[in-house]
């Protein structure tokens, strides 16, 4: 029998899926849980070793005799600092070793309890890899801990050979010992390059063939990313492919754009239905949370991430498989190995997707959105600002020669206006920067100064307050808090532009909108940069969106 610590479990079963079967066991009680399980596992062989300094290098032999991973495990307190000596000598020798180390529930750290100290981190950069698993509570507490114990046992032997540590608070009871067997757990598996002649590869490639219901997603990628895509034009048909503005023409075709509104329309039979069985993403982040939630429910769900630095991004939660290679070549490999049938998957969203109406939206932040992209010049940069501004886009098609730009690495709103007004110095094409209120007058001192050239139009949009939070439920129950939620104010960007030699235009209403998009879309015979502000009413653009949302969705289930 082993212990009722799930923790425990995931990491006993974790190191059998990866390999780890030599065991160095140091004594105490913290770490009793631990020991019982490993030592009572046929899988296992364990060596005793009393103290810990000792033991980590006993510990460093065996794995310099096997050429395999090796874990030590210790009780909590300075019995983990007596590893620090053989920690050192592994990091440097490159010696895979695991470090486990017990330790105490963290509100006890600091409280002069018994042999307690802080212990995440405690040996720096002499690893690895240092990770803190969580007490198991939930369901997302089992996700993490898998998450975490697979990226600490990859790591070991990712570019190079080297220590990590893995921390395990555990709450008493301790020797509480009534599971009788280890949990099924998901193992992720890192593969370094994409040899085709390696026989390791060989189930990879079968089950992509095996699945029919394939889908690609892409993430943000800088149009410098641009590739030959008749290389790999043949792949097209294969998948479904799912991407938003941010990811440019990364894509082996015309991907499907407006699957954030496909999804709001789909009932549960039809997203049952159209539920991927293998997703592959490639590229940066996602800004569609419908999107990321859809995938993260779809049960038995099969998750390949693809990136050049392998690192593991367990987005959906159904992370199996990192591929470490750039993501182009990646496609280039796999479009020699699949097979040539077609499968009817992609063309069943295709064809769902071409259902949905082109937006036509009353006067609001969306229309001047759309106002403003459909009238774009082929040879363009725009630059969304985060918020609702990124949203919205999505809801429009343009040409897939305009380059897009986001601040999506860490997503705050907070410096847009400065890095779209940085990229546009170094570029000879139009640049137009589409922001709402709160990003304008957050970052408008970064219009300061001299380096503001000609070909700069800002598209602000004014609603008096943050736009994208009048669509979070809950809001109206929020009372008195609400005008601090939302950022509410009643500013004008007019006096600070004109004094900066900016040419403003200014829009209240539906009729004013078309003549000064052709104004502010204009290129040739324009010589200073152009701000045009849209004054809408936040409470009327929410109202119009979900009137859309649900007019779309009854026209889907008609």
């Amino acid at each position: 029998m082993y212990t009722d610590k799930k923790n425990i479990l995931q990491l006993v079963a974790l190191l059998e899926a990866h390999g780890v079967t030599k065991v160095v066991l140091c004594p105490g009680s913290r770490n009793a849980p631990i020991v019982h399980t490993l030592s009572t596992h046929p899988s296992f062989e364990c060596y005793a070793v009393t103290d810990e300094r000792n033991a980590g290098f006993y510990a460093i032999g065996l794995a310099l005799n096997g050429g395999c991973k090796v874990a030590v495990c210790c009780t909590s307190g300075s019995a983990v600092a007596n590893l620090y000596p053989a920690v050192c000598e592994a990091f440097y020798q490159q010696v895979p070793l695991v470090l486990i180390s017990a330790d105490r529930p963290a509100a006890w750290i600091g409280q002069m309890d018994g042999q307690t100290m802080p212990q995440p981190g405690i040996f720096n950069d002499m690893v690895k890899m240092s990770v803190n698993l969580p007490e198991i509570n939930s369901d997302e507490d089992e996700w993490y801990c898998n998450r975490l114990i697979n990226e600490a046992l990859l790591e070991t032997t990712h570019r190079g050979s080297g220590p990590v540590h893995i921390n395990i608070p555990i709450s008493e009871p301790l020797f509480r010992f009534t599971t009788e067997t280890l949990p099924e757990v998901r193992t992720i598996t890192r593969y370094q390059g994409l040899n085709l002649y390696d026989r390791d590869y060989q189930p990879l490639i079968e089950k992509l063939n095996r699945c029919q219901k394939r889908m690609m997603v892409v993430g943000q990628m800088n149009l410098i990313y641009l590739f030959e895509k008749r290389d790999i034009k043949s792949l097209y048909k294969k998948f479904v492919w799912v991407s938003e503005h941010l990811s440019n023409r990364t894509i082996p075709g015309q991907p499907i754009k407006n699957f954030d509104v496909a999804l709001y329309a789909m009932d549960e039979e039809t997203k049952e239905k159209m539920a991927p069985q293998l997703v592959i993403t490639y590229g940066g982040h996602l800004v569609s949370k419908r999107l990321k939630n859809y995938l993260r429910s779809v049960p038995n769900l099969e998750h390949w991430h693809v990136s050049a630095d392998g690192e593991v991004v367990d987005l959906f939660g159904a992370l199996t498989t990192v591929i470490e290679i750039n993501p182009f070549e990646f496609l280039e490999r796999i479009s020699t190995l699949m097979d040539k049938t077609t499968p009817q998957y992609p063309l069943i969203w295709e064809n769902y997707c071409k259902k949905i109406p082109a937006p036509e939206f009353a006067f609001s932040e969306m229309s001047a959105i759309g106002a403003l992209l459909q009238r774009l010049p082929e040879d363009c940069a725009v630059h969304l600002a985060n918020s609702s501004t990124v949203r919205y886009a999505q809801l429009y098609s343009f040409p897939a020669t305009v380059e897009v730009c986001c601040n999506r690495g860490i997503n705050g709103i907070e410096g847009s206006l400065s890095a779209a007004l940085g990229y546009a110095a170094q570029s000879d094409k139009l640049n137009f920067i589409v922001i709402g209120d709160l990003s304008f007058f957050y970052g408008m001192n970064g219009l300061w100064g001299n380096h503001t050239k000609p070909n700069v139009r800002i598209l602000l949009l004014n609603n008096g307050g943050g736009e994208i939070f009048h669509t979070l439920p809950g809001l109206e129950m929020s009372g008195t808090s609400n005008k601090f939620i939302t950022g509410v104010h009643h500013t004008s960007a007019q006096g600070w532009v004109e004094s900066l030699g900016f040419r403003y235009l200014q829009v209240n209403e539906e009729e004013g909108l078309t003549p000064a998009m052709e104004e502010f879309t204009k290129g040739e015979g324009v010589d200073t940069p152009i701000v045009l502000e849209v004054f809408t009413n936040k409470n009327k653009d929410a109202r119009i969106l979900k009137e859309y949302y649900k007019q779309v969705k009854n026209n889907i289930q008609q």
